[in-house]
């Protein structure tokens, strides 16, 4: 469709027009429809100007994390200075904690907002991946939406990678709409996750376009590690208490829509769902289809997806693709602004499932920074579908590193999502229904209920010790276990970790 419309340039060639100091927006969602070969030929063009003494750096926005093939191919090229509003690789996010790299970690749904206000900056390229573009600027997105359509709409200038690996039906699954700035947001009409309110396609004046870059290769989808027996238990205990909040009339009979966070636990905690027979089919308003939604929708336990992209790997990836009849009508993609939109998640009363770092005594969760300093990846879509859902759920192991670290501790120096929003936390060592009561009492229940039995006796003696008040701290003791670690490796000194069954 583009030949002879557009130039066939390398990625070398497009690389070529980025500046130091230009921002950069990249196409993808969770490593899922990330542009690829321009990224690494900008990540090759700013070592070739290092090392002629020369300084080169750009500033980088996505849709959410690129993958190390993108974030980490540019952090090791020392070629980013400015990131947002997510990231995901080790050495982009040891530059960050170095303050190398000014990161703005921030609600995804905001970003696409936050760019078209001006905060940003102006935006100099855009480099998206697409199936196909037409002459009038028509442009099919694959395997994912993010937050594309608002860099081809405000990108001075875009590149577009046609990657012929993916397959032309993607766009099937895409339903695009931008929204106007306020005050004139209209409200979004979806009443369910498969509801369509917008085109199969992007638009893209076509006098920006540089030029076409031609690919061939998979989205670098990572494997998520084997279920071990926490993760298996959380998912019990999760799965108990969404049967019980559907016979008691919590949840009605044909259930909630539900949104699961990226990883490990949140996809035992589907595929437990997934194979429990006394759970009816269901439907998610979420963020990213993982493989183990797609073995749910095979088997029609999960019966429509709405999300912002496939983070799929390539098998399941060509499963789907080679089987498009039965997932086209089944799986809607969307931007990132609709896609987490707190209207839209509350109106449907989504279930939201979402895993943390750490949680304290009272309920507030930490989901992106380590001790309070170090960024892990960030905070992502989890605080936007915590806080507005109809049931909010972290869960997490309530002790990492053989028991050195407790994920239980009596106040988190860094807070994503409060006690306000938070409703169930769940561990392997059970699960603390947080409504309806207040601070002390929440703090007892989810002690008794979430912590370890190596560190209850520690966590009642700092609520017995506080200061009285509507909620009990010390201000002298309250990063104790902190900085405990800190000094000593582990969060208590006196704890011998050979006594420590994590099992209990």
């Amino acid at each position: 469709m583009y030949a002879g419309t557009f130039p066939i340039i390398t990625a070398e060639e497009a690389a070529s027009h980025v500046q130091n100091g230009a921002m950069v927006a990249l196409s993808g969602f969770a490593n899922a429809g990330t542009a690829k070969a321009v990224p690494r030929a900008i990540a090759k063009r700013a070592r070739e100007i290092h090392a002629a003494g020369k300084a080169f750096q750009i500033r980088l926005v996505s849709g959410s994390s690129s993958g190390n093939d993108i974030d980490e191919e540019l952090a090791q090229a020392d070629a980013v200075s400015w990131r947002a509003p997510f990231q995901s690789a080790p050495t982009l996010r040891n530059q960050i904690n170095a303050q190398q790299v000014q990161y703005i970690d921030m609600h995804l749904s905001h970003a696409p907002q936050t760019l078209l206000a001006g905060f940003f900056g102006k935006l100099d390229l855009g480099i998206i991946e697409a199936s196909e573009i037409t002459r009038d600027g028509r442009v099919y997105l694959t395997s994912a939406v993010g937050a594309a359509p608002t860099y081809l709409r405000y990108a001075d200038r875009v590149v577009i990678e046609i990657n012929h690996y993916h397959s032309r039906r993607l766009p099937e699954m895409a339903d695009i709409v931008l929204l106007d700035p306020p005050p004139r947001i209209n409200p979004i009409p979806i009443h369910d996750p498969l509801t369509r309110i917008g085109f199969p396609y992007a638009t893209v004046d076509p006098r920006k376009i540089v030029g076409i870059v031609e690919t061939n290769e998979p989205d670098q989808i990572p494997r998520f590690a084997p279920e071990d027996w926490r993760s298996k238990r959380i998912a019990d205990y999760v799965v108990r208490f969404l049967f019980g909040e559907m016979i008691t009339g919590h949840i009605p009979r044909e259930f909630l829509p539900l949104q699961a966070g990226v990883g490990n636990l949140p996809n035992s905690v589907m595929a437990a769902l997934g194979s429990n027979p006394y759970i009816p089919p269901f439907e998610m308003y979420t963020v990213t289809l993982q493989d183990s939604l797609v073995d749910l929708m095979e088997k029609e336990k999960l019966t429509a997806a709405s999300a912002s992209s496939l983070t799929l790997t390539p098998d399941v990836l060509k499963r789907v693709c080679s089987n498009m009849d039965f997932f086209a009508p089944r799986i809607v993609l969307r931007p990132q602004e609709v896609s987490n939109d707190a209207g839209v998640v509350r109106r449907l009363g989504v279930i939201a499932i979402n895993p943390a770092i750490e949680v304290d005594i009272y309920g507030n969760v930490n989901s992106s920074h380590l001790f309070g300093t170090d960024i892990m990846n960030g905070i992502g879509g989890s605080g936007e579908f915590t806080r507005n859902s109809y049931l909010s759920i972290i869960i997490l192991p309530s002790v990492v590193l053989g028991g050195r670290i407790s994920s239980i501790v009596p106040m988190s120096p860094h807070i994503d999502s409060n006690e306000h929003s938070v409703q169930v936390v769940v561990t392997e060592q059970g699960l603390a229904d947080l409504r309806g009561i207040g601070p002390m009492q929440r703090a007892k229940r989810i002690i008794e209920n979430c912590a370890h039995p190596a560190y209850r006796d520690y966590l009642n003696r700092y609520i017995r010790e506080s200061k009285m008040g509507h909620i009990r701290h010390d201000l002298r003791k309250a990063f104790e276990l902190h900085r405990n670690f800190i000094e000593h490796g582990r969060m208590l000194p006196d704890l011998k970790l050979t006594e420590i069954d994590e099992r209990i």
